[in-house]
């Protein structure tokens, strides 16, 4: 029996970053992976997909080595020819048709690695071309648009209290099974309990009865997409039985009269029958939050992604800030991380982009365009068509919307490039598939979020080494973007010397692995990084294995402190958003008025799936799992004349797509569920994930300058007006949506 090593790491598959224990066997291989119980913060928590994770990287459908397209196939290439060949392309392209024709696409995965996310902007940097998109505009972009606005920073973001909160109000979030989000809170059950027993009260507003809302709190349904109203509600009853906190509006906001001027059309008596929440249900939330020592409103996905997003979440920080319980013990707080990152995004002007898209006109948010007009950015002529993506950690063809026609828009590509761990659906297309290593195989920091924006619960730091080499030609993606931006003649961040001085430091002291190219030495970078903000070294860091214990937040740092805006202001009524909120306000009441038996479609996550990506391990998609539902509430399903397992075709205005159904009684009627990310079948490269019969419910979702919410660039990928009726006639067996036949 060979020996056993333990070392100790971080997951970094979400937010949370659990401590793991993992055992290596003695051919240095991934024999085990364990919770680890002494860890600072999780505590000895994590979720299956974080205890599986070496399955999903160890997959024998892993990318190894660079590969070529070549007609229908792909042909493993040496890295020297892949840089050297996209490198030739994207310099004839810059040159012909100009560095904003070369566009990027940062997918989810690439946020949790330190190092990742900012080499990929700085070699976009160096090309010269803002033709930046994010997977943020399908799911986040909402509230770094209005932190903006109302803060004068996209990242200032507060989050609740969580150890003194008396009163949470959780809307369109599932913190159980998708974890905290805009916060890392391992084991979220647990902190949720935690309040309910020192007597603080939690409601859980959300169309369906979700995971959390078994948990803990009390759950109020809510129509999908009405969250806007709920919130002007709110704000008008807050106002109205005397919740305003005067001392605070008067010393540390502007723009009070305003939106009180705004809440004053839309008492709950008015909303009640669009929200369907009643009005005295809805006085008594807001009777709880005013009442509190410390309350605190916080929302997610499910209303970031309802069409209303922008509006939403910004009367939902309206009502914090106004409430009193905006940096406030038992309310909200305003994190700080290892730098003061509000200060450097001012001087540096990080996230500050001024610039609008060519497809509509959008502003970008956070420094990117939203993903909604990326199809026709590369299908409409023009200067500045887009002629050439790089897909860096994500999966736009599964995840976006209009799928279909983001489908022919990257086939038209003169050059498509992806940087992933696996052959996925976007990577099917391109004319390279760059290999990167898994987060196992790399050094690592905590991601940007919890690290340089203190977006911790309880802050602490940890560092980790590489748990196993990776076993081919994989490369971490920061030193791929140094060889690019060399071979591309663009160099990071658009300085010759900061591009010369990384290829010393990688020549000089980086990592060195047979018949490839130097590695960038990440430790190194990192530890300078810890060592300037007065952290030590990273192998110090290294040796406190469980983690390092931080200050805890605390409030009374923020207001009249650390307002990014010129006058020291929160701004409640930034001009943009008040004309947004004036211009379609009453438009979308009054449609929500005139369809009171319509379905509305919103997403679902399953514990054991995350995106799009966990698909292709087999313990995963087993039996029943293989496939994603159409969930419906029995009377709906009775309504459309349909049973427990029927099939069932799914229509919107942009498309239709074939799902079996599950009956479900914790959704509100007329509201169904659709998980997303799935739709593998034409992803030859995955072997478990294509032989699943799921579809991807994104072809549900339009895409378009018309379809995007113009403060936040997103698109609607919930709250979707749908029919459901029982299938009729054939599917398609050519069509990779699993769409019926026309």
């Amino acid at each position: 029996m060979s020996e056993i090593r333990t070392t100790h790491t971080f997951c970094r598959i979400c937010e949370s970053l659990c401590g793991l224990e993992v055992d290596i066997d003695g051919e240095g291989k991934i024999a085990a992976i364990r919770p680890d119980a002494e860890h600072v913060e999780s505590e000895g928590f994590a979720c299956v997909k974080g205890l599986k994770q070496d399955r999903l990287f160890g997959s024998p459908d892993r990318l190894k080595y660079p590969m070529k397209r070549v007609g229908e196939r792909f042909e493993r290439i040496s890295w020297e020819q892949a840089l050297e060949e996209i490198g030739e392309r994207v310099q004839g392209l810059r040159r012909d048709h100009g560095p904003d024709s070369i566009g990027m696409y940062v997918g989810t995965a690439a946020g949790f690695s330190l190092l990742h996310p900012i080499f990929a902007q700085g070699f976009m940097n160096g090309v010269g071309s803002k033709s930046m998109y994010a997977s943020s505009t399908q799911d986040c972009s909402n509230k770094f648009a209005v932190a903006k606005e109302v803060y004068g920073f996209p990242f200032s973001q507060p989050f609740p209290d969580l150890d003194h909160v008396e009163c949470l109000v959780i809307v369109g979030a599932n913190p159980i099974v998708s974890k905290w989000s805009f916060l890392q809170v391992p084991n979220p059950g647990k902190r949720l309990r935690e309040i309910e027993a020192r007597g603080g009260k939690i409601w859980i507003v959300d169309p369906r009865r979700t995971e959390t809302a078994k948990v803990s709190g009390e759950h109020v349904a809510i129509r999908p997409g009405t969250d806007v109203f709920f919130y002007l509600s709110f704000l008008h009853e807050l106002i109205e039985t005397g919740g305003v906190d005067e001392r605070v509006v008067r010393d540390h906001t502007r723009g009070f009269e305003t939106v009180k001027s705004l809440a004053a059309d839309w008492p709950a008596e008015r909303t009640e029958e669009v929200t369907r929440i009643a009005a005295e249900t809805l006085r008594a939330i807001v009777a709880s939050y005013r009442d509190a020592d410390g309350a605190a409103l916080y929302c997610s996905t499910g209303v970031n992604m309802g069409g209303h997003g922008a509006l939403a979440f910004w009367i939902q920080e309206v009502i914090n800030a106004v409430s009193g319980n905006l940096d406030r013990e038992g309310g909200l707080l305003l994190g700080r991380g290892i730098v003061d990152f509000a200060r450097f995004g001012a001087k540096s002007g990080f996230g500050l982009r001024e610039d609008r898209s060519r497809i509509g006109g959008f502003a970008s948010v956070n420094d990117a365009y939203p993903g909604g007009i990326l199809a026709d950015e590369i299908l409409t002529p023009g200067d500045g068509k887009l002629r050439a993506l790089f897909v860096t950690g994500g999966n736009p063809l599964i995840t976006m919307a209009g799928a279909g026609r983001l489908r022919e828009a990257f086939e038209s590509l003169d050059l498509l490039v992806t940087l992933d761990i696996l052959p996925n659906e976007t990577g099917q297309l391109a004319d390279y598939m760059l290999p990167a290593t898994t987060p196992f195989e790399r050094p690592d920091l905590p991601f940007a979020f919890p690290l340089l924006m203190g977006m911790q619960s309880h802050p602490y730091l940890q560092a980790t080494e590489e748990v196993v080499p990776a076993d081919a030609e994989q490369r971490d993606e920061a030193s791929i973007y140094l060889d690019l931006a060399r071979a591309c003649d663009a160099p990071l961040f658009g300085s010759r010397v900061v591009q010369r001085v990384l290829e010393w430091v990688t020549w000089a002291f980086g990592p060195r692995r047979r018949g490839l190219p130097a590695s960038l030495p990440q430790a190194g970078l990192m530890s300078l990084l810890l060592r300037v903000t007065g952290n030590g070294s990273f192998a110090k860091l290294l040796r406190e294995r469980h983690g390092r214990r931080l200050e805890p937040q605390r409030a009374g740092t923020y207001l009249g402190k650390n307002v990014a805006k010129p006058d020291g202001r929160v701004d409640l009524a930034p001009a943009s958003l008040v004309e947004r909120a004036r211009s379609v306000l009453d438009e979308a009441f009054r449609e929500e008025r005139g369809q009171p038996g319509r379905l509305k479609l919103i997403t679902r996550r399953h514990v054991k799936t995350h995106n799009s990506w966990t698909h292709n391990e087999p313990s995963f998609v087993a039996g029943p799992r293989r496939t994603n539902y159409v969930y419906m509430h029995p009377e709906d399903a009775k309504a459309a004349g349909l049973e427990n397992g029927d099939l069932a075709d799914v229509r919107s205005e942009t498309g239709v797509v074939r799902l079996p159904v599950e009956l479900l009684n914790e959704l509100q009627p007329g509201s169904i569920a659709i998980p997303h990310g799935w739709g593998h079948q034409a992803a030859k490269g995955l072997s478990v994930a294509s032989a699943t019969t799921g579809v991807n419910v994104n072809v549900l979702a339009a895409s378009g300058a018309e379809a995007v919410e113009p403060i936040s660039g997103m698109s609607r990928l919930t709250a979707i007006p749908v029919d459901v009726t029982p299938a009729e006639g054939p599917v398609d067996p050519g069509d990779w949506t699993g769409r019926p036949a026309a």
